[in-house]
């Protein structure tokens, strides 16, 4: 049985960073240099957000805090999880404004007749 090899941060995102520009190879060359920015942001924060959703699992959203040793400690929300909430609408972001710089196919409707038969209608 073959034991699993785990990459390295640095080895993941340059693997992200093929995989996008895998995806994404068919813009437009005005939008080459605009993208370029946009895959690494996009290869670096999912790779990040891996990071931090395997520490969300493990330590949970929330942990106790207390200010000092008097008072006793309440429950708030993790540094880690405000942090990975912002970053993922961030990714969320960049990935829609890449998408959005992909040619879209053009789709050709069907022609049923109609509107030939309307223009050709004599009033």
């Amino acid at each position: 049985m073959a034991t699993k090899i785990e990459l390295t941060r640095e080895q993941k995102i340059t693997k992200e960073i093929r995989r996008l520009n895998t995806i994404y190879k068919d813009v437009q060359k005005q939008n080459k240099s605009i993208i370029e920015g946009l895959i690494q942001r996009a290869a670096y924060m999912r790779i990040t957000l891996e990071w931090m959703e395997k520490d969300l699992d493990e330590n949970g959203f929330t942990e106790l805090f207390s200010q000092s040793e008097k008072m006793d400690p309440y429950e708030r929300e993790r540094p880690v999880a405000r942090l990975y909430n912002t970053m993922n609408k961030n990714y969320q972001s960049i990935i829609k404004q890449l998408s959005d710089l992909v040619p879209k196919p053009e789709t050709r409707v069907k022609d049923d007749g109609f509107d030939g038969f309307v223009n050709d209608r004599d009033d």
